[in-house]
């Protein structure tokens, strides 16, 4: 039976959000906390552009050393070849990749100035899906940007090329969130159909539809025969209005009407993490989550009105769908009122060894030159956040020096 898998993409169409962004060691815990909360697939990257080598070939590190498993990390390029030697020359371990190119009539004469032709996209996208399996390609993606505007006849002859040349998937790009969840139903349930991939559904917020879309595509793909992708990001942020929220997908996808029981979601997925990741983005990317935000906002499970608090004390099912401690929410939050030691760039010995000995999981180094040595990266790390570290940042840092100390390395062109 065929099943939806979710591809997060807050590493990729995230940080492209105008105004905001990520240091790499808090993209690195973006893909430590999905792959704890069960997320197939991160979109972990741009592996074309230098600055992001030595942060994909740390968490590539992390794969192989078990700490980032079973996530899959693939990089997003521009589908030409040129592109992919470059990703492959910059980041030689790199494995899984999604190649975009735009296929609409608007963008083939708006953005490409007449220089190419239908033709001419669908050659391109080959050559370059025939260059990364050559250099070494285990999973590739085609992605048809600006899908929801691109005649269907065209998706269909552009994706059964794709398929010719052994490409595993084939994304449906709302580019500007133009579809609804008819529209997206149909176009999805029709490329299943005809092309014979998996179909992967990049839904964008503009007409504030992203998680239905997503949803009804989903649904279209499966209905067609197929696997579903559906690509997500943390709290729904990225390109201007935003893309499907993670948590909005899973708690649609398991909790609306029917709909888990024909169409579930693959793997184990752990709904109880929600609240931390959406929390630890909210920081990172220092956007408040939106207090009636579904499941993590502040509203979500907050009842004023005197008929829904009676009923919710009576019995939460009268007012709530799923229960707040399924998103890990419920525990009481500590704030120092009192004496506190912080730690950042700016700190000594001293009081960051106190701080790391007030862990959760209590970190003691051997010697005074070992948290010397933690504490020197944990300064850089403040030095390029510009805000203080979360807890497991810290631990994170004092448990993987070596790969901090990459995730930290910054080569300028000379």
């Amino acid at each position: 039976m065929p099943k939806i898998y979710l591809i997060d993409v807050t590493n990729r169409d995230g940080v492209q959000t105008a105004k905001l962004g990520l240091s790499k060691l808090e993209k690195t815990m973006v893909n430590i906390y999905l792959n704890d909360m069960g997320v197939f697939q991160s979109e972990f990257g741009f592996p074309t552009t230098k600055h992001e080598s030595h942060y994909l070939e740390a968490n590539l590190e992390l794969a192989e050393m078990g700490v980032l498993k079973p996530i899959r990390l693939e990089g997003w390029i521009r589908a030409i070849t040129s592109d992919v030697e470059t990703a492959f020359k910059l980041v030689p371990k790199i494995r899984h990749l999604n190649l975009s190119i735009s296929t609409s009539d608007q963008m083939i004469n708006g953005k490409f100035q007449g220089k190419m032709t239908k033709d001419d996209v669908i050659k391109e996208m080959v050559e370059a899906v025939d260059a990364a399996w050559k250099l070494g390609a285990e999973s590739i993606g085609v992605n048809a940007e600006d899908a929801s505007r691109t005649d269907l006849d065209f998706l269909i002859k552009f994706g059964l090329a794709a398929k010719e040349h052994g490409a595993d998937r084939f994304r449906y790009c709302d580019t500007l969130g133009y579809d609804n969840p008819l529209t997206i139903y149909e176009a999805c349930k029709a490329l299943a159909e005809n092309v014979g991939l998996p179909i992967e559904q990049h839904c964008h917020g503009d007409l504030g539809m992203a998680v239905g879309n997503s949803i009804a595509g989903a649904k279209g793909a499966i209905d067609g025969g197929q696997d579903a992708y559906i690509n997500t990001t943390i709290n729904g942020i990225g390109e201007r209005a935003g893309n499907a929220d993670l948590v909005a997908v899973i708690l649609a996808a398991t909790k609306s009407k029917g709909f888990a029981e024909k169409y579930p979601l693959a793997g184990k997925i752990k709904l109880s993490r929600a609240y931390k990741i959406a929390n630890f983005a909210s920081y990172a990317f220092r956007v408040p989550i939106p207090i009636n935000q579904p499941g993590v906002g502040a509203n979500a499970f907050a009842h004023a009105s005197g008929i829904h608090a009676d009923g919710v004390l009576k019995d939460p099912e009268n007012y709530e769908l799923y229960s707040y401690r399924e998103l890990g929410r419920g525990d009481p939050k500590q704030v120092e009122t009192g004496r506190e030691i912080c730690t950042g760039e700016y700190g000594g010995v001293s009081g960051f060894s106190h701080v790391m000995g007030k862990m959760k999981a209590p970190i003691s180094f051997q010697d005074k030159a070992e948290a010397s040595e933690i504490l020197e990266l944990v300064r850089y790390a403040n030095v390029e956040a510009q805000k203080p570290l979360v807890e497991d940042e810290l631990l994170f840092i004092a448990r993987y020096p070596k790969i901090a100390k990459k995730l930290l390395t910054l080569a300028p062109l000379g």
